[in-house]
């Protein structure tokens, strides 16, 4: 059934106004240095009804909010880690609905408390979902196998990660995008440590203060910097096996002693792995090319993280944070070609393609922050300044035997190198003002300059020469600028946040060799943002709270998408960019309900218009070549929806289980005729966990995507199990964990592609099925955990006696 916008947009209007009123208690809880305390449980209790109970987790401000009754009386009690227990009598009136409380520090030790609670796996504060990645870490080997086993996260074999819609989200680490190709990111993402992340936030429909280029929303790694109490540390070790294998050991340090905080981790990590395509595309009439490719990419990395941070008096807080990376990896291909007849089985050619390439890269990234607080209430002022620098020395050997017919192997050897600079500065002003009103504003530049150097050879029997056509040498230089404002109002039941971003962009690409071809890019956008939210009803206690998003974004093509020049990929398919491609833009609606901050379902639509995506053409020179290119065609209506629920925590067992539902629709211009392209898919996600014994958990968590699509491209049914079973020594020091990933072998899929006068099918499968262990040694003041008896999505993991 055809739906218009209007209806659309009323429907959901519908949904969040439909509740009772009510009024919104704001608490802030701090320590005695005016830090907010992260984390906190508190419980509201109506003294006339003590039966009547809320709960709540404080979020990174500190801050925990409740839709409560007028004119009643209640009381507050707030636990957290390393604090005494902090009660109070509340008697919320209409005028005076926020109050801010100070916790006194327990400085007990660990020996003397019993540890009972465990973290919310998922937690909603306000238009972003927090992930807890602990219980994910224990067995993973890096970070992007977290990112892997996260709930409603989607990540491709090429390292692409799918939160809401077809389109990839940004990938930001430590609140700074960042400015790669894919592959890069996914690079950097594989090196990190797992026990190095200390959160990750997931917005699907960003605020006016994030970058305005993520379509399909941010994905924010948050790395650890320290803990709260004196000196601690841990210990990591662990591998995994498949076909080939992956190997780690590393360590971490913190101090803090009061008003200074520091920390040093590192890791090497020694891994191997495979990719498997083969691919039949016909190649004339009565002709089809099926290529068959197997690629290995081993690789070592050596990482390190460090940093400190100080606060020299109750307003300041200023960090230093450094990462640096040194990798040396290298892939080894080797492609089987046929082209036979598809009226008979006749093979007419046939050649193979082998593909060394070896690599060392190394990688720099410092960020310099501070923060100060204007008053007690909220209001800061932030500053940012970030310089990361990367440079990678590479080569590559590449040679084609020609089995039938027979004749001279050709070849070829080639030089890459390749250096980027980027350097971003930012900052954001917050002022908590009267009347429940909340302004902030910031300004925001981006400068990046990415350089490229390759020289290749071409080799016929003896003879060597150098080859034009893969040879070249460019320039790419990018600035982006950005100012915002935003606000948000309480009014009783509702929060309004409403805002806007103009961005500047500018590009410049210039290839000096073997060819021009330079592009220049000038343009300005605005983008802005809504927010609504308010409390819907209540069920046994628990409020039920509507969300309302609006938010435009763009994606902006990069240098390779818009360059021109040829580049050779084998000698039946070659790539060339589109210097003529426009960004894309999208306008995002999304309404969800959360219980108690926990997620449960979204609805929402994506219009995306000029639309770019990979397409494949046929070469009108040479019918026997193909090229991929990027191409604006036309326009995309997506509708999603999404479902999660659990089961509360109160004895051993707990899940968490989800599903989420994407329609597209293309209408557009492919080789200048209609193009119309429909597709649903479904994705089914889930995470338990079983509390075996005081010191023993098994988890199990696992995916499956029917009828799954990458841009055009028809992907068959796939899906992963993953189960691992942990257990405590030691004094619980010591955690070892036995896992299992990808069980049953089933993260493969088929595929099939039909556009215009191109068509293909094949299959993919890579070395996902893997067995193995991890080792955790935790040393030093640990911090200290209560208990938590509401509704979450939890790792019972962290469960002690």
């Amino acid at each position: 059934m055809k739906i218009s916008r209007l209806h659309f947009i009323l429907f959901i209007c519908f949904v969040l106004t439909h509740s009772a009123f009510s009024q919104t208690l704001t608490i802030r809880l701090t320590d005695t240095s005016n830090n907010p305390v992260i984390g906190a449980t508190l419980r509201l209790t109506e003294r006339a009804d003590s039966t009547k109970r809320l709960f709540n987790v404080a979020d990174t401000s500190g801050l925990a909010k409740f839709s409560i009754k007028s004119e009643k009386q209640y009381l507050l009690e707030a636990t957290s880690i390393g604090f005494k227990t902090l009660r109070k009598s509340l008697s919320p009136t209409g005028g005076s609905n926020a109050f801010t409380f100070v916790m006194e520090a327990d400085k007990r030790t660990l020996n003397e408390v019993v540890v009972t609670a465990p973290k919310p796996l998922m937690l909603q504060e306000d238009d972003k979902t927090i992930v807890d990645p602990e219980p994910l870490a224990a067995t993973s080997t890096n970070a992007m196998e977290i990112l892997e086993k996260i709930p409603g996260l989607f990540v491709d074999q090429d390292g692409n990660v799918y939160l809401n819609s077809s389109t990839t989200a940004t990938i930001y680490i430590n609140g700074r995008e960042q400015k790669m190709s894919t592959a890069d990111i996914a690079s950097i993402l594989k090196n990190l440590p797992p026990g190095s992340i200390s959160r990750i936030e997931i917005l699907r429909t960003p605020s006016a203060k994030f970058d305005a280029s993520g379509s399909g929303g941010v994905v924010n790694v948050i790395l650890k910097k320290g803990v709260k109490i004196g000196i601690t540390g841990s210990l990591t070790a662990g591998m995994n096996q498949g076909r080939y294998g992956n190997q780690f050991i590393g360590g971490t340090i913190n101090n803090n002693n009061g008003r200074q905080t520091s920390y040093l981790t590192l890791n090497y990590n020694r891994r191997n792995t495979y990719d498997q395509v083969q691919t039949d595309r016909p190649f004339s009439a009565d002709s089809l090319l099926s290529q068959r490719s197997f690629t290995t990419t081993p690789s070592q990395t050596y990482y390190s993280g460090f940093g400190f941070g100080f606060t020299p008096n109750k307003k300041w807080d200023i960090n230093f944070d450094d990462r640096v990376t040194f990798n040396n990896y290298q892939s080894f291909a080797d492609n089987q070609n046929q082209i036979s007849r598809i009226s008979e089985p006749i093979i007419f050619t046939e050649n193979t393609n082998t593909l060394q390439n070896k690599t060392t890269a190394f990688a720099f990234n410092q960020d310099i922050s501070a923060k100060y607080k204007l008053d007690s209430i909220g209001s800061e002022l932030t500053a940012d300044v970030t310089y990361s620098f990367s440079k990678s020395d590479g080569t590559q050997v590449f040679n084609t035997t020609y089995l039938k017919p027979i004749r001279n192997p050709i070849g070829g050897d080639g030089t890459i190198g390749n250096q980027r600079h980027s350097f971003s500065a930012r900052t954001d002003l917050k002022f908590q003002l009267p009347n429940k009103l909340v302004l902030e504003t910031g300004l925001k530049t981006s400068l990046q300059r990415f350089t490229n150097e390759t020289q290749y050879f071409s080799k016929v029997g003896a003879v060597r020469k150098p080859d034009t056509f893969r040879t070249r040498s460019f320039e790419y230089d990018e600035n982006i600028s950005a100012a915002y404002v935003q606000a948000s109002k309480t009014f009783n039941a509702f929060i309004l946040k409403f805002g806007t971003r103009l961005e500047s962009t500018i590009m410049n690409g210039h290839q000096r060799s073997p060819g021009d071809t330079s592009f220049h890019i000038r343009r300005i956008d605005l983008f802005p943002y809504v927010y609504l939210s308010r409390g819907i009803t209540k069920i046994a206690g628990y409020e039920l709270r509507g969300y309302l998003v609006y938010r435009r974004s763009i994606t902006r093509p990069v240098y390779e998408y818009l360059n021109p020049f040829p580049r050779y990929l084998d000698q039946y398919l070659y790539e060339t960019g589109n210097p003529t491609l426009r960004p894309q833009f999208t306008q995002n609606i999304e309404a969800n309900i959360s219980v108690q901050d926990r997620p449960i379902f979204a609805i929402g639509r994506n219009y995306t218009s000029d639309i770019f995506t990979n397409v494949v053409y046929q070469d009108v020179k040479n019918p026997s070549l193909a090229y991929r290119t990027y191409d604006n065609l036309g326009k995309n209506q997506e509708t999603y929806f999404r479902l999660m629920g659990a089961i509360p925590p109160g004895g051993k067992y707990f899940f968490v289980v989800g599903t989420q539902y994407n329609h597209n629709k293309y209408d557009g211009l492919y080789e200048g005729k209609p193009l119309t392209f429909q597709r649903g898919s479904w994705s089914i996600f889930t995470f338990h966990q079983l509390k075996i014994d005081a010191r023993s958990t098994l988890s199990l968590n696992g995916y499956l995507r029917l009828k799954g699509q990458l841009q055009f491209y028809e992907l068959s049914n796939f899906g992963a199990l993953n189960i691992n079973v942990n257990r405590r020594f030691f004094e619980r020091k010591l955690t070892v964990t036995l896992s299992a990933n990808d069980v049953f072998f089933t993260s493969n899929n088929q595929f099939t592609l039909k556009q215009g006068s191109v068509s293909a099918s094949g299959m993919r499968q890579s070395d996902t099925r893997r067995f193995g262990f991890n080792l955790v040694y935790n040393f030093g003041i640990r911090k200290k955990e209560e208990k938590n008896n509401m509704m979450n999505f939890e790792s019972l993991e962290k469960s002690v006696n």
